[in-house]
């Protein structure tokens, strides 16, 4: 059970469509009931409302699926977005029997709204997949009113009909009334990717930031940075905002700040080795934007003022010629704790790692490594023996470490979730099952100070 990221008792949560209003922000989302397995049994848009990212209001299913026989069977991801005084909710229809009867699976809806609670459907196909494109992988409309052209701009995620796997693009339609739209081609197809899911596309300051999710790369969320919406996209050094297990990642503001809605999956069977699977429980980054233009995370406000009262702990120098220098810091974490300080490394240290949930007696733990020789995060159990004792696949994340530079960072974890951040990089994971209570701090080859360390365990 989880008490701060979100997931419906009995259910697993998947797409989130953010959308503000009202002084709260309204969840739609998908729940899979995993009745067998993902995508087992039809969905449509449940919704949950929030202030802060700790409290919900579960409003149940809606944006209600339609019977076996229509085209929204399931409801796939889409955005939500206001009109002229009206709310409209841009979705995918999705029938999965309908590839056997020669029809598209996946077509563009539309529904309207007056409270964001309850839906009117209607039955126009507003958008088909056109022509060159597969016809079953056609969804996940995002839709914003473009104030230079003056006028609707929607993009999807796509790709190419065909045997050619890398073919995955972001396709884009204009409309002057939400009726009629005119096919613009390919937004962003830069040849790296099987397929888009989920784009997103915002602007803060003289930056556009065109986000998308693949999986068939490092099955992750991305995004690329332009100060024209024709282009060109290009990359920062850090594309990303968290690793593997943070998935299908859409974002909201409420006019101050911005904040990123992702999934963190689970794994067959709750296994260390198991298999990532569609679906999991919400996790909020509060999304900033640095000098140089690219993005950072943070957690929210709400979610650090959520736990309870700080326990200061003292600072911790770990010093080591050669092997590794560590200090235990807590005894027993629990699995609801907020973990932050300080940390400062020396020229040539080669890494430290804040260790988690270790047993005392045997020294197993899960751990996050900060690779300073390497540029790099990267989460795994300790000691991986018997080879191999957890798959963390794609649990790293790309940072630039700098020696006598004052680091903070953050350590939330709430039942079999840790996240990490650091310097505005982030990265989650799944503690599958935790060998102890115990945190603690290391160094390799080097000298680390940790200091301001603080604790907070459960909620207020």
């Amino acid at each position: 059970m989880h008490r701060i990221y979100y997931q419906p008792e009995g259910v697993w949560f998947g797409d989130c469509m953010p959308f503000f209003a009202n002084g709260e922000f309204y969840l739609y989302h998908q729940r899979d009931t995993r009745k067998p397995g993902p995508f087992g049994e039809p969905f449509g848009w449940a919704l949950a409302t929030t202030t802060d990212f700790v409290s919900y209001k579960d409003h149940g299913e809606s944006l209600h699926k339609g019977a076996d026989e229509d085209q929204d069977q399931f409801i796939f991801a889409g955005s939500v977005f206001e009109a002229d005084g009206t709310y409209y909710a841009m979705y995918t229809g999705y029938n999965r029997d309908y590839p056997e009867q020669g029809k598209a699976s996946q077509v563009l809806m539309i529904a309207e709204s007056d409270d964001l609670v309850t839906w009117r459907k209607s039955d126009r196909k507003l958008v088909p997949p056109q022509p060159g494109y597969d016809p079953n992988d056609w969804r996940d409309p995002f839709v914003l009113w473009d104030e230079d052209a003056a006028n609707y701009l929607m993009i999807l995620g796509a790709r190419k009909a065909g045997e050619k796997v890398l073919t995955g693009s972001t396709v884009s339609f204009r409309s002057d009334d939400l009726q009629d739209w005119r096919f613009e081609g390919d937004f962003w197809a830069p040849g790296l990717y099987s397929m888009h899911e989920m784009p997103d596309l915002f602007r803060i300051g003289e930056w556009w930031y065109l986000l998308t999710t693949e999986y068939s790369d490092k099955s992750k969320t991305v995004y690329r940075m332009s100060q024209s919406l024709e282009g060109p996209w290009v990359a920062p050094v850090d594309d990303a905002f968290d690793g593997r297990a943070y998935y299908a990642a859409r974002s909201a503001t409420d006019g101050e700040r911005r904040y990123l809605f992702g999934w963190v999956p689970t794994r067959t069977e709750g296994q260390p080795r198991g298999d990532w699977e569609w679906g999991g429980t919400l996790v909020v980054h509060e999304v900033y934007q640095r000098p140089d233009g690219s993005l950072g995370v943070a957690p929210p406000a709400g979610v650090r003022a959520a736990f309870g009262d700080s326990v200061s702990l003292e600072a911790v120098q770990t010093s080591s010629a050669d092997g590794v220098a560590e200090q235990e810091v807590a005894t027993d974490s629990t699995d609801l704790f907020r973990l932050s300080g300080k940390l400062k490394f020396t020229a040539g240290t080669r890494s430290a790692s804040i260790r988690l949930f270790e047993d005392a007696a045997t020294g197993q733990a899960y751990e996050f490594q900060l690779l300073f020789g390497e540029n790099r995060l990267l989460f795994d159990r300790r000691p991986n023996y018997p080879w191999y004792r957890y798959d963390n696949r794609g649990l790293d994340r790309p940072i630039t470490w700098e020696a006598d530079r004052d680091y903070w960072f953050e350590v939330i974890v709430d039942g079999d979730i840790a996240t990490l951040y650091v310097d505005g990089v982030a990265l989650n994971a799944r503690t599958t099952d935790a060998p102890g209570g115990s945190i603690v701090l290391s160094a390799v080859e080097g000298s680390v100070q940790f200091d301001e360390l603080e604790i907070a365990r459960g909620l207020r």
